[in-house]
């Protein structure tokens, strides 16, 4: 990235309008898996295209689009941003335009050898809110999305059948059952896809994977008469029908290839008028009715309203939202990837209820939202979410954060009080490993966002954490997708670690490391909350994590090892191992205790030991910048991205400020490629942007901000409730990447953290930077941040 010049930083002018720097391509290859398509902020609905790879039972990226597969074989409605599996979530209610006749079933080209068409990046335009691209069958699209509806114009070539293909049951991961109506005297089609799956091609053994989460609706008004309909199921072509029913399946391949079920309606656009060869759909969605999906569309999106005025109001949408953080000077490039990043974060969660408030619970009934929230949320990645993503929300928007914090209460309460991992509509879907609603709702507590029933939440969680209930020992869908929530929790009370041959977890050391993560955010909270009662009985436990460490694991060094329930060690060992863990070696879990690095530091020899096992962990043998994983960082998952940022406990922050800005400015950026992997629903994109700005949460429960020489020479974070945090670094630049001095709010400080005093109250970090440590600054025991484990 490019280097600003110290006097053009002085003068460097706020970002006016953020939108012009949002790139919604950045993340579509290098397994980004994030999508271009046209959505709002938190929106129901996105509209973005499909890709085919010549398999009509796979994507070419978890999210449908791949950028270097220019091929598409529909129009999706719900995506979930960088889903970290190669079949993701939703892609439901594909939609297709075709120029040619309907003469066989879609569902019988399982090659995406007849309705599929290819398009040139040329033709293609994405920008926040509305998406268009010209297909090579001669139709040009252009859709514009407000939060649960969207509008649609197909431009069809003169002289050529114009059909919309509507492919209800070919979500990303298949489907139960799938409905359509047609009714042309109207110029209607409705219809609904019962779905789910989440990563639909896991096997781990079980076929918890492979059920039905939510049935989605939809109806969608077309204003051009239509003269031609039809339906299919599986192979079978019925021309003229106006009714079709059936499901794909979960399977792939073979076994799901060929079914399916769907219609298509025909239009007559044979002038040479471009508009008389334009039809232009409203599509409404809901998860609780098909009434519900026509009642969002018409109070969103009247059939008065033109696809610019939608257009526009997503616009305005994403400019307000994206302005609650003003960069000052940078590189097109540098503002490019922060406000891009900025953007997929605000994408999710994803709103789950109707204009009327209704929504579908975890116990598949109907409900409305209560005097705690305005509207309900899902889609949460909390595995990965709550290391990032949920801070920076609950800084920026906590009525939102608020909203969603009750929307996980909600669904926790109609789930038998259980709290999932991983929560996809509104149903659970048991992904992942550890407990990280716990510090997802501390986190945002702390971070400001207080609009929920705080009271019920807590004492939901503490239950959880505390009681064991009859799920704690279902093992079904392990490794990966484990029914069990805190699993085996009578023996982790009992033998003060999860057993790695009897935990029903993905990994008995992981297991034991998220649940000390989980229960110091309890703690916490509880202090917090004044149930000091609750915070002298969970704070213990948030060092349970000392006790998978095994100082001998190796002749040279101590790492986290799982054991097994007799206090055996698994054996064999080594550090690149991840028996024991989820998506991370040993190498990489010994780092991962955020709540407690001043205990990891005394277990791991002092601080000089730590800072060379940090040194080594990012460092390849020949001094280059790790990134791959095993031994070493990898930059693309979540179980390591706070250690860049821990040489600030052990004193040594020049250290975080030098391996930040590496990583910052070496693994995200412009382009396709910009994302080091997957998104995981905005976590790695708000880890940049936090990086960027240099701050980051030193725990992820709680609201102190750990310190690092900003990309900017000035950026300002106005909250909502009136809060204004300013951070000024006017000579920073490619070089002067080393904090020499700081102030907040005008007095010195040689503190490398800020306390949450700057959350709650505001103010002004000005730092100056320089090409050269600093290593007296931040260094002395008493500037390093303060663990709060006791």
């Amino acid at each position: 990235m490019l280097p600003v010049p110290a006097q053009a930083a002085a003068v460097a002018r706020p970002v006016a309008d953020p939108l012009p720097y949002v790139d919604p391509m950045i993340g579509t290859t290098n397994l980004g898996n994030t999508y271009p398509g046209a959505t709002t902020p938190f929106g129901m609905i996105s509209w973005s295209p499909t890709g085919s790879n010549g398999d009509q039972t796979s994507t070419p990226a978890a999210n449908g689009y791949d950028y270097n597969t220019p091929r598409l074989r529909g129009f999706s409605l719900t995506h979930v941003n960088g889903a970290g599996c190669s079949v993701g979530a939703q892609g439901d209610l594909p939609i297709m335009p075709i120029s040619r006749d309907v003469t066989s079933s879609p569902s019988a080209d399982v090659k995406d050898a007849v309705y599929a068409a290819g398009f040139d990046h040329a033709d293609e335009s994405a920008t926040p809110g509305r998406y268009r691209v010209d297909l090579d069958n001669g139709v040009r699209t252009d859709a514009a999305a407000a939060r649960r509806s969207a509008v649609v114009t197909f431009q069809f070539p003169q002289g050529k059948p114009a059909n919309l293909l509507f492919r209800t049951s070919n979500s990303f991961n298949g489907s139960e059952d799938a409905d359509i109506s047609i009714d042309a005297a109207t110029g209607t089609v409705s219809g609904s896809v019962l779905t789910g799956a989440f990563c639909g091609r896991r096997a781990n053994g079980g076929t918890n994977n492979r059920v039905s989460y939510y049935r989605l609706y939809f109806t969608a008004r077309l204003d051009k008469p239509i003269t031609e309909t039809g339906t299919w199921k599986d192979g079978t072509l019925t021309p003229g029908g106006t009714r079709a029913s059936g499901g794909e399946g979960y399977a792939t391949g073979a076994d799901r290839a060929g079914r399916g079920s769907g219609g298509w309606v025909g239009f007559d656009t044979g002038s040479a008028a471009a508009a008389d060869r334009t039809v232009t759909m409203r599509i409404g969605l809901s998860y609780t009715s098909a009434a519900a999906a026509e009642q969002n569309l018409t109070a969103e999106i009247p059939r008065s309203r033109s696809l610019a005025s939608v257009a526009a109001t997503a616009a305005t949408s994403w400019r307000r939202q994206l302005s609650t953080v003003r960069i000052s000077g940078g590189s097109q490039a540098q503002r490019t990837t922060f406000y891009t990043a900025l953007y997929h974060v605000f994408q999710q969660p994803n709103l789950m209820s109707d204009a009327s408030g209704s929504y579908l619970g975890a116990d598949k009934k109907v409900h409305q939202v209560g005097r705690y929230q305005r509207e309900q949320y899902s889609n949460f990645s909390g595995w990965d979410q709550y290391r990032a993503q949920t801070q920076l929300l609950a800084l920026l928007n906590p009525s939102v954060a608020s909203d969603f914090a009750q929307s996980l209460s909600n669904l926790a309460a109609q789930s038998g009080g259980i709290w999932d991992r991983w929560v996809l509509a509104n149903a659970a879907t048991h992904v992942m490993t550890g407990d990280p609603s716990a510090p997802t709702l501390a986190g945002m507590y702390a971070f400001g966002a207080r609009g929920f029933d705080v009271t019920a939440a807590f004492d939901s969680l503490v239950r959880q954490a505390t009681v064991p209930n009859a799920q704690n020992r279902d093992t079904a869908g392990c490794p990966g997708q484990c029914v069990a929530q805190r699993g085996a929790l009578e023996d982790y009370l009992r033998l003060l670690y999860a057993p790695n041959d009897a935990c029903a977890c993905w990994g008995g050391a992981a297991e034991t490391l998220e649940n000390s993560v989980a229960d110091y955010a309890l703690a916490d909270w509880a202090q917090r909350l004044g149930r000091n009662d609750v915070a002298a009985r969970l704070l213990p436990r948030a060092s349970w994590w000392k006790n998978t460490f095994n100082p001998k694991a190796t002749p040279a060094a101590g790492y986290q090892q799982a054991r097994n329930a007799d206090g055996s060690w698994v054996a064999p060992f080594d550090p690149n191992t991840q028996t024991g863990f989820a998506q991370g070696s040993a190498a990489t879990y010994t780092l991962m205790v955020p709540q407690d690095v001043s205990g990891l530091s005394t277990l791991l020899g002092g601080d000089a030991a730590t800072a060379a096992r940090l040194d080594d962990f990012f460092r390849n043998p020949d001094g280059s910048w790790a990134t791959r994983g095993g031994t070493r960082y990898d930059p693309t998952n979540e179980p390591g991205i706070h250690t860049p940022w821990m040489y600030n406990a052990i004193g040594m922050p020049w250290k975080t400020q030098q391996t930040v800005r590496a990583y910052a400015s070496g693994v995200y950026g412009p382009g396709t490629g910009g994302l080091p992997g997957n998104d995981d629903l905005g976590t790695m994109s708000a880890w940049y942007v936090f990086a960027a700005l240099g701050i980051y949460p030193q725990n992820p429960a709680r609201a102190d901000l750990l310190l690092a020489a900003p990309l900017f020479p000035k950026a300002v974070i106005a909250r909502p409730s009136g809060q204004r945090i300013q951070i000024d670094a006017p000579n920073t630049s490619a070089d002067n990447q080393y904090i020499q001095s700081a102030t907040v709010n005008g007095a010195g400080t040689t503190r490398s953290w800020l306390d949450e005093s700057m959350v709650q109250r505001g103010g002004t970090v000005s730092l100056t930077l320089g090409p050269t440590p600093n290593t007296g600054w931040g260094s002395a025991p008493a500037d390093r941040p303060v663990d709060h484990v006791g």
